[in-house]
């Protein structure tokens, strides 16, 4: 078993793990030398221990708890390299653009020019009276770092976060309830589960509901030779599709070639027309997904799709809004010639009736029938595919009228996933006011507006008001009802029940797809964080494990000021109104990366009368987001030291949170953080662009993404229906309760769904 591995899971859980039975403790033995020196190290980094994890230490080897360190400190980037451009950047250079033009011409013509000066290891001629080249680490000119950093302040922290016990049966508590969840999981549970996968043998009888978890499964026993047992998980011929675009692309999502390879397009160009890769990035992407099997996955596919329990009409049917891409695959796969051979008549079937297309889709007679302005058809055939009803509801109640649809809707709403019900609920407000901007977040990364439908112009503003209002109190009575149900369903009736009062800031995680991994918690985005100090340090880190290279990855920070003024602190503003920059770095060192900083002044913000401060994260360099890159923030009441000799800003125990970019970004640039300046509260928020710098960033959009998390469902609210279905009542503390929901119980995300599925 890789404790290694485990320990990593546990810890975003806040969390450590340790191979022991919990009744094997003793709760009354004294604390060993091993584990004092154990828990001076976790406080460095920003934690405690619970009274029971600190008496389970005492029982554990010091190896392990050695490498209980090691995995700590490689997770919060201890042994990295933390050196600034700038020495001491808390005070400004003073450096301008005319200092990078006169450098600029010193290179060009060189000293035969008159130019006097300094040559840096990288080549660069820095011509006297331009940058203070005392003040740097580096070359301010180019930004390649001369100078790497092997050491962090450690325990300035003014707020300690608890650790407490994970044991083998918590782990597999982990492991079901990610395979069981009933909401797409992000990308740190998606982590988390491919890891578990390798290591714990699948649970009997678990119900996996959603198809992108089904395809981790799926590939986990292809690669350990147990294809057959994967069927079991193949029920469509959409399902076989989504596990081999997942092996080819790694997305769990099905996305189009010509997709691919136009986002492809956009994240390697540049605004500087010699370094744009466009064109080149497209014929690469286009010939990685040409496609090529070997007659073992060819023989693989042709028994999963012959083994399909759906005739070849509802097979076709099902293959038909995917059709360009399934045409490629039966050639690649020679699904062909395995239909030609004994035992596989179905797929023989079921490729003849796709060719020669003899069937109708539902869509199409769905499409037919509101053309027509039909509808009792429509709603007859939409409550046929409750999904597609949910998804189709508020277009449909502006075409036809809400009490007609909502009447039909109510008749199969207790049918629907409850994630649907929650996301009509979270939406209904914004989808229905003219004035309210709407965003769509593609999987390939961005975010753009969309227009309000235009038949709310028929609608006045009493009756569109009146349509959110009835979408809201038919997923709540809905809701209701399946509270109350599984209250009877459950046996003997709980009494009393404690709700956290920091659930009430935490949104339920419906329709926000991560794409970053948290190693320090589960946070939904979302979630707000208080700021303790008057500082707020952002901070970013790439490079890691890759050789010395040209890589540019900048930190920004948006200011939106009064009369919709802004201002930036960027590589090309390195101060503004309440904030500093510690340099721009272009280049990375050899393995250990580099990293960025800024600091907010929120004194300064208030006395400038900030609004809110947009926290982002750019690639200049062609491409999307180098993968393992980490973003994040630190806050403390204590102040928070910083280097005069190499710009070392990084403390572990003042981070507040922390994400790290995953291999399958599709995205150029992040937006993951907002502070308001007012309530001083942060927002962990992720809302991806495409753009090379910060001014890509549309505030409007930003606010809109606010608004719609502040709006949603908290888990708090969640809780409350649950309380109320069932005659909970609720008690001010968690002993006292039956059931006690806390804020650690929400930093498992695939936990808190389970409210939606009716097994909490």
């Amino acid at each position: 078993m890789n404790n290694s591995l485990l320990t990593k899971v546990a810890l975003r859980y806040r969390a450590v793990f340790l191979d022991i039975n919990r009744k094997d403790i003793n709760l009354q033995s004294e604390t060993t030398a091993p584990v004092v020196a154990f828990v001076a190290r976790l406080k460095e980094n920003g934690y405690c221990v619970s009274e029971e994890l600190l008496h389970a230490l005492n029982a554990v080897s010091t190896d392990r708890l050695a490498e209980i360190t090691k995995v700590i400190n490689e997770v919060m980037g201890v042994n990295l390299n933390w050196a600034s451009l700038v020495k001491g950047w808390d005070i400004p250079t003073g450096e301008t653009i005319a200092d990078h033009i006169i450098t600029l011409v010193a290179n060009i013509f060189g000293e035969e020019a008159g130019f006097k000066g300094t040559t840096l290891p990288c080549g660069h001629l820095i011509p006297e009276g331009t940058f203070p080249i005392e003040r740097y680490n580096g070359c301010p000119f180019c930004g390649t770092p001369f100078v790497t950093a092997n050491f962090v302040y450690k325990g300035q922290g003014s707020k300690l976060k608890e650790l407490r016990l994970f044991t083998i049966d918590d782990i597999h508590h982990v492991f079901v309830s990610l395979l069981s969840s009933a909401t797409p999981l992000d990308a740190t549970l998606k982590d988390s589960l491919k890891g578990l996968l390798q290591e714990l043998p699948m649970p009997e009888n678990v119900d996996i509901t959603m198809k992108e978890t089904a395809m981790l499964v799926v590939n986990m026993l292809v690669e350990n030779g147990r294809a057959a047992e994967a069927s079991r998980w193949l029920k469509s011929p959409t399902d076989v599709l989504r596990y081999l675009w997942y092996e080819k692309t790694g997305y769990v999502q099905i996305i189009e070639p010509k997709t691919l390879v136009a986002h492809t397009g956009r994240l390697y160009s540049h605004m500087w027309g010699p370094l744009d890769r466009s064109a080149d990035a497209a014929v690469e992407m286009k010939k990685k997904l040409m496609l090529k099997y070997d007659r073992k996955a060819c023989l693989r596919v042709a028994q999963w799709m012959n083994g399909i329990p759906m005739t070849a009409r509802q097979a076709a049917e099902n293959m038909n809004p995917k059709r360009g891409m399934w045409v490629r695959m039966i050639r690649a796969l020679r699904l062909g010639e395995y239909s030609r051979k004994k035992g596989f008549a179905h797929l023989a079937e079921i490729l003849d009736v796709f060719y020669r297309q003899d069937y109708t889709t539902w869509q199409g007679q769905l499409d037919k029938a509101r053309t027509d302005n039909d509808a009792e058809k429509t709603l007859t055939m939409l409550k046929e595919r409750p999904g597609m009803f949910a998804r189709s509801l508020f277009a449909t109640m502006l075409r036809f009228g809400s009490d007609k649809v909502l009447a039909a809707f109510d008749e199969i709403a207790d049918k629907m996933p409850a994630r649907l019900l929650l996301s009509l609920g979270n939406a209904a407000d914004l989808y229905f006011d003219q004035k309210e901007t709407r965003l769509a977040r593609p999987i390939t990364g961005g975010t753009h507006q969309i227009e309000p439908n235009k038949l709310l112009s028929l609608y006045s503003d009493d009756d569109r008001q009146a349509m959110a209002d009835a979408v809201n109190n038919l997923y709540r009575a809905s809701m209701a009802r399946r509270f109350a149900a599984q209250k009877t369903a459950d046996g003997p009736e709980k009494r009393t029940i404690y709700i956290d009062p920091a659930l009430y800031s935490i949104p339920v995680s419906v329709g926000d797809r991560s794409s970053t991994i948290q190693d320090t918690s589960c946070a939904l985005m979302g979630t707000r964080f208080n700021v303790e100090g008057d500082a707020v340090r952002l901070f970013m880190q790439w490079g890691k494990g890759l050789h010395a290279q040209h890589l540019d990855m900048d930190l920004s920070a948006r200011i939106t000021l009064p009369d919709k003024k802004v201002a930036d602190c960027s590589y090309y503003s390195l101060t503004c109104v309440g904030a500093k920059h510690s340099g721009d770095i272009r280049s990375i060192p050899e393995m250990v990366g580099t990293a960025e900083y800024i600091e907010l002044s929120l004194p300064e913000l208030e006395e400038a009368k900030a609004k809110y401060v947009i926290f982002s994260c750019n690639a200049y360099s062609v491409g999307a987001l180098s993968p393992n890159l980490v973003v994040g923030w630190m806050d403390s009441a204590n102040p928070m030291e910083l280097s005069e000799e190499n710009g070392v800003a990084y403390d572990p125990s003042c981070v507040q949170h922390m994400v790290r970019i995953s291999e399958g970004n599709l995205s150029k640039g992040l937006v993951f953080g907002v502070l308001n300046v007012t309530k001083r509260e942060i927002f962990w928020l992720e809302m991806p662009f495409t753009a090379q710098t910060i001014e890509g960033v549309n505030e409007e959009s930003v606010e809109a993404l606010l608004h719609r998390l502040e709006t949603k469902l908290s888990v708090g609210g969640l809780l409350d229906i649950k309380a109320k279905a069932q005659n909970l009542r609720v008690t001010q503390k968690a002993v006292e309760a039956d059931e006690v929901y806390t804020y650690e119980w929400a930093l498992n995300p695939a936990e808190v769904t389970k409210l939606l599925s009716g097994r909490c």
